[in-house]
């Protein structure tokens, strides 16, 4: 079971159209009034003072009020509103940007609200259309003030109909649709099934700041927050959703799902088991696999048996806990044992990531420090020394008690010494001792360090030492297939070695990978030339 991509109200049962959309929802979804922002009219007297304002010389014709267009900016006094006059103005210009613009707007609560490009990730052709809704909504606003009429305002709101007459009491109704939460809440549903669920989050807000005691609003809020990623956040939500109402079914589907993809089976089961959803039964069964998968890959961890600690983290991963940062750090560990340096780094980079205050307040510090200490080897390996100092540090400091932990801290920064007292003494062309020193590094450290091992080969070949420069260049690509640094000097001492095949192999990976080095292009030609002539 994915944590359930849908927002849920109150009323009536889905259509068909948004089932496929993939939205739940317990209310019909209105369309929002497109509604236009206020504009202050000038009338005549007010109209020649600013013409007669203008600098001596300016035969500049008079603007007309309420034209819409820029000179008429330019040529009217600026009005302030105040009051409900000034809040209704904010909601609907606030309200009018979201729909037609791409910046970011300010909400009236204070909060600050993305427009959809900046919030979704996945904006498509929506947010191409962006331009076409403000165009649309220009020529209606001016279809509006035309049959408004000269007795009205110029004021023109769809849906709301024209103010004019006691504008007092007709700002107090345009108010009372913009303050109600469930128009709200609605109106977030309609962004959450178009797929932009920042702007769904601010609205499922506000709605919330409004009436807090709904728990629909909390649950759906939850799901936009899991779009985006945000699964503790969203956890934190659902909960406040079933505390409200702990009958609540759907909520409590949403947070066991939610706890199923961070990697916590057992809180899982307990609220999946509070649901009536049809999916139940099946949904427990996944979480009961992971749970099982998770134990497996601990048993197998301390037997050092990698191979299970790969396969049953990968398992994990599919039956459901695609979001836990130590089912990721458990992939990672194995496959960085298993001297698969570059598949290690990549599963570290595509799981994510949480605040250190949050992850451990969620998760338990000697979770939090696991993955920290993984992060910190994973780190040393792809030769990001100072970041593994740094996290190994950070972990040593989370779990005093950690033996790991402390001896990852002391490997990386034994690694990080040798490294650069090697180069120093590699830029003093002290070959020898800059080979000795990233020796002295490989075997305090990490044995498969590919940084290191290409650094000594750089000596060794300075040393005129091509077969050693060779071994190791191949020992860092073993663990670092894409390391192109490493394949370049191994081609290069291949070539002084005379051995055009190998060469010709690694220039042939190389043009692949740097299609626009000239060095690279020209090395190629001159290796294919020695095979040709010598072959002929």
């Amino acid at each position: 079971m994915t944590e359930s991509r849908r927002a849920d109200s109150d009323a009536a049962p889905p259509n068909p159209a948004q089932r496929k959309a993939g939205v739940r929802d317990d209310s019909s979804l209105v369309p929002r009034p497109k509604v236009m922002p206020l504009q202050p009219q000038i009338n005549g007297a007010a109209a020649a003072q600013a013409q007669a304002q203008r600098p001596s010389g300016d035969k500049s014709k008079p603007t007309r009020a309420m034209n819409g267009g820029a000179k008429a900016a330019a040529a009217s006094p600026a009005v302030e509103y105040t009051g409900m006059a000034a809040e209704l103005d904010k909601m609907i210009q606030d309200h009018q940007r979201v729909k037609g613009t791409t910046q970011m707007m300010r909400a009236t609560s204070g909060n600050m609200m993305m427009h959809r490009n900046l919030g979704n990730l996945n904006a498509g052709a929506s947010a191409r259309s962006s331009l076409d809704r403000s165009t649309k909504a220009a020529a209606a606003a001016a279809s509006d003030r035309a049959k408004a009429g000269p007795g009205s305002n110029g004021y023109a709101f769809s849906g709301m109909g024209n103010i004019v007459g006691k504008p007092g009491e007709q700002l107090c109704r345009a108010l009372s649709h913009r303050t109600d939460p469930e128009k709200l809440k609605e109106m977030g549903n309609e962004e959450y099934r178009e797929g932009h669920y920042a702007e769904a989050v601010a609205l499922y807000d506000q709605a919330i700041i409004m009436d807090p005691t709904r728990p629909a609003y909390w649950s759906n809020k939850a799901a936009a927050l899991a779009a985006l990623g945000r699964l503790v956040e969203a956890v934190a939500d659902c909960k406040e959703a079933v505390r409200i109402d702990p009958s609540y079914g759907r909520a409590h589907h949403r947070l066991g799902g939610l706890y199923l993809r961070l990697g916590e089976p057992d809180k899982a089961i307990n609220y999946l088991k509070q649901s009536p959803m049809d999916s139940v039964s099946a949904d427990v069964s996944r979480a009961q696999s992971v749970k099982g998968r998770i134990a497996k890959c601990g048993d197998a961890r301390k037997v050092r048996d990698w191979i299970t600690v790969l396969q049953e983290s990968q398992a994990a991963v599919s039956d459901g806990a695609d979001c836990s940062p130590q089912v990721m750090a458990l992939q990672a560990e194995a496959l960085l044992k298993l001297q698969r340096h570059d598949e290690a780094d990549s599963a570290l980079r595509g799981a994510p990531r949480f605040g250190a205050d949050e992850s451990t307040k969620f998760f338990g510090t000697t979770a939090h420090a696991y993955v920290l200490m993984v992060r910190a080897l994973v780190d040393m390996a792809a030769g990001r020394l100072e970041e593994a100092v740094a996290t190994a540090q950070a972990a040593c400091e989370l779990d005093p008690g950690s033996r790991e932990a402390a001896s990852v801290h002391r490997r990386a920064k034994a690694v990080a010494t040798a490294r650069q007292r090697g180069n120093d003494l590699f830029k003093a062309s002290r070959f020898a001792e800059a080979c000795a020193a990233y020796g002295e590094g490989l075997d305090k450290g990490e044995a498969g360090c590919a940084v290191l091992l290409c650094n000594r080969a750089a000596c060794h070949a300075k040393l005129g030492r091509h077969e050693k420069a060779v071994e190791d260049c191949s020992g860092a690509l073993a663990v670092r297939p894409g390391y192109s640094k490493a394949r370049l000097r191994r081609a290069d001492c291949n070539v002084k070695l005379e051995r055009w095949e190998a060469s010709l192999r690694d220039y042939q990976v190389l043009i692949q990978e740097l299609p626009e080095n000239e060095d690279v292009k020209k090395a190629l030609a001159e290796v294919e030339a020695k095979l040709k002539s010598q072959r002929n």
